[in-house]
């Protein structure tokens, strides 16, 4: 059978009879990135042949995105996910073959056929919780799971799309572009903070997935995205009519905080007495007449609207919303040493044979450490704890509230913060002892420390200047221009950092405050959706994303006193990335392992290097070498000259390898020493000065 041919408005004129060496026998569906067609191996075997639009193809950008689908895809393999046979990214017209799955989509299965009763909806959810299992095991966050990308096999549901590759007309991106699934399957953290999307973001999609099935609309419901994006973040789902047996499991995928969810291993668990005997008739629709799914559109479903909002609220909401996701996704960088202007702590004469000390606690999460006061400060879900430095012995611990932390804790005016990212209460320790210095109640959704200040971000947009050393207010304020600041300072220059784009994207302010007053030292709109990681010598660093796909595509340099910009473009557009300041040379780490080196001075990449390493912790550098941690626990360091891979540690990746870190966290360098943590809760320490001896 030749391939369909598509006359509508604005179609390819031609559809393609091949893709590689598959015959493409007819199409099974399009959507907007592309058309998927059913072909047929060499040996006959029916596969699903995705083959990108041309328009797209022509876009290097989207073809770049596309790479990372099939490197995602290839990765992923188990009972219910597509596997995929073959794929050609770098054609004319970019293709990916996977096993063709005879079966509609829960979507369209829905539609047709209703609500699903109790046995299927526990079913449904223990075969997507094994699909998501597999997916997170190879360090692969979906990040797009709704009800069109699940179909329903005789044998169990199968998970496709890995929610990468997306046009440029995608339903809703924040104003950093970084936005990527369907509102009403997002979790909260995808609309507040895009950066640190991990694994729970699946598992919260996997819930509004659940209650598709189970009522035929979602948890959160409206005609606009706007307004579902606010539901996600800030309301209580709506679960009626899903089966009381099954509501609780499903309102604990719902939480809005990512460490409240349970993990696809532990919702396996709950529904073991299921997956175990498995009915491969649980999905066949009663009245299907064909082996081949009806067209799936790609467009997001209209639901009736069950919540009235006023038009000025819903306006503010919108607006706000894309505010707070853009500067959430801000990284509050660690003031550490290999930030410090003019080069890195007073070197070590001694060697240093390195330790490792074995979990303080045995809470979760990997650890996350900052050096100062001579320890190494760290903390682990409701525990803040300090080592020495030169043999990892233990110092102190002090109980805290386990609440979720993007940020190591810091010494502030001569404290340690322990540095929780929100909460009604504020605390100070001592650094010889651990115990508290003060306590203050002020809620915040963000801190900053900023040499001896705090600056704390209050639900209302104001700040507050809180003397860490005292834990007096000093001044609260609002931040011209800036509705809902979030901060990011740098050690070398002492001044406090806020930015957010314009509404199109286009362009970021920027204001530089002073921590000890609230005032502002200087204020300008810069070209690009872009985002502080560092200063040096009186100017500001940042990376510059592109507004499609929120991919970092350059390194710009400001410097406020002549009121220039330098913008050096990166060869290559780098997802999801994170960088370090060393002198002039910004050291770029993206989500899929590519790391450059950029002199900003010489307008110039120094150098490329391909660690192969999937979501990996921000760079550090020292003179010699570029340091970074993995989701295993493993640390790499690069020769900083020439890009060479010179040393790494043993993986420790823990109990919980099937689980993948939202934000690793970056290594800590202090006196020669190299500081790590892994997700087996251990802290170790390496010789800096001989990675080769790791």
């Amino acid at each position: 059978m030749a391939p369909e041919r598509n006359a509508g408005a604005g179609a390819e004129a031609e559809l393609p009879e091949y893709a590689g060496h598959y015959r493409l026998e007819s199409c099974l569906g399009s959507g907007g990135m592309g058309v998927v067609h059913l072909a047929r191996s060499t040996s006959g075997m029916k596969l699903a042949v995705k083959v990108v639009h041309a328009e797209f193809a022509k876009d290097p950008e989207f073809r770049g995105r596309f790479r990372q689908e099939v490197a995602a895809a290839r990765r992923v393999s188990g009972a219910f996910t597509a596997s995929v046979v073959d794929a050609d990214p770098e054609a004319e017209r970019p293709w990916m073959a996977t096993l063709f799955i005879p079966g509609p989509t829960l979507s369209d299965h829905v539609k047709r056929n209703g609500p699903m009763p109790p046995a299927q909806l526990r079913r449904l959810m223990a075969g997507l919780a094994e699909a998501l299992r597999d997916i997170h095991r190879v360090g692969v966050v979906h990040r797009d799971l709704k009800p069109s990308n699940v179909l329903l096999a005789e044998d169990g549901p199968k998970v496709i799309d890995f929610g990468i590759s997306r046009p440029k007309d995608s339903e809703l991106r924040t104003e950093t572009g970084k936005l990527i699934g369907t509102p009403p399957f997002m979790a909260p953290e995808q609309f507040r903070r895009p950066r640190e999307v991990g694994p729970a973001a699946d598992v919260f999609a996997l819930g509004s997935v659940l209650v598709h099935a189970a009522t035929g609309r979602g948890p959160f419901d409206s005609d606009s995205p706007y307004v579902v994006a606010y539901q996600v973040v800030h309301d209580e789902p709506d679960l009626t009519g899903v089966p009381e047996n099954l509501a609780p499991l499903v309102l604990r995928c719902l939480a809005k905080e990512p460490e409240d969810r349970p993990t696809p291993d532990e919702l396996m668990r709950e529904l073991r007495s299921v997956a175990a005997s498995y009915d491969t008739q649980a999905f066949i629709p009663a009245q299907r007449t064909a082996d081949v799914p009806r067209p799936e559109p790609e467009t997001p479903e209209r639901r009736p609207e069950r919540r009235s909002r006023r038009l000025g609220v819903l306006t503010a909401v919108g607006v706000g919303l894309l505010a707070v996701g853009a500067l959430a996704s801000i990284p509050f960088l660690n003031a550490g040493s290999h930030h410090a202007k003019g080069g890195t702590a007073p070197r070590a004469s001694a060697a240093f044979d390195g330790w490792e000390a074995k979990p303080v606690s045995s809470s979760g999460g990997t650890p996350q450490c900052s050096s100062a006061a001579g320890q190494l400060i760290c903390a682990r879900s409701g525990l803040v704890f300090a080592l020495d430095p030169s043999d990892g012995s233990l110092l102190w611990r002090h109980s805290v509230a386990s609440t979720r932390r993007s940020k190591p804790p810091v010494l502030a005016g001569g404290l340690v913060q322990p540095q929780l990212d929100q909460g009604p209460r504020l605390e100070a320790l001592d650094p010889a002892s651990g115990s508290a210095s003060w306590q203050r109640k002020m809620a915040h959704n963000a801190i900053q420390p900023v040499g001896g200040m705090l600056l704390l971000t209050r639900p209302n947009g104001t700040v507050a200047g809180v003397d860490g050393t005292t834990g007096d207010t000093k001044w609260n304020r609002r931040i011209p221009g800036q509705s809902l600041p979030y901060f990011a300072s740098f050690i070398s220059d002492g001044l406090a950092y806020a930015s957010s784009p314009s509404a199109d994207g286009s362009s970021t302010r920027v204001t530089a405050v002073d921590p000890a007053t609230g005032t502002v030292r200087w204020d300008a709109r810069l070209s690009g959706n872009l985002e502080p990681v560092g200063a040096r010598d009186g100017s500001v660093f940042f990376l510059s994303t592109n507004r499609v796909y929120g991919d970092t595509d350059a390194v710009v340099r400001y410097t406020p006193a002549a009121k220039s910009s330098r913008r050096v473009a990166l060869p290559v557009a780098r997802p999801d990335a994170r960088a370090t300041v060393r002198g002039n040379v910004v050291y770029v780490l993206a989500a899929d392992g590519a790391l450059d080196a950029v002199d900003v001075e010489a307008r110039k990449r120094l150098w490329h290097l391909e660690t192969s390493v999937s979501r990996g912790s921000a760079p550090v550098a020292d003179g010699n070498h570029v340091y970074l941690t993995t989701a295993d626990g493993r640390l790499l360091a690069v020769d900083a000259a020439g890009g060479r891979l010179v040393g790494q540690t043993p993986a420790r990746p823990g109990a919980n390898s099937g689980q993948v870190v939202g934000t690793v966290p970056a290594p800590v360098l202090a006196n020669d020493h190299v500081y790590a943590t892994a997700p087996d809760g251990t802290v170790f320490a390496v010789d800096a000065r001989n990675p080769a001896a790791w």
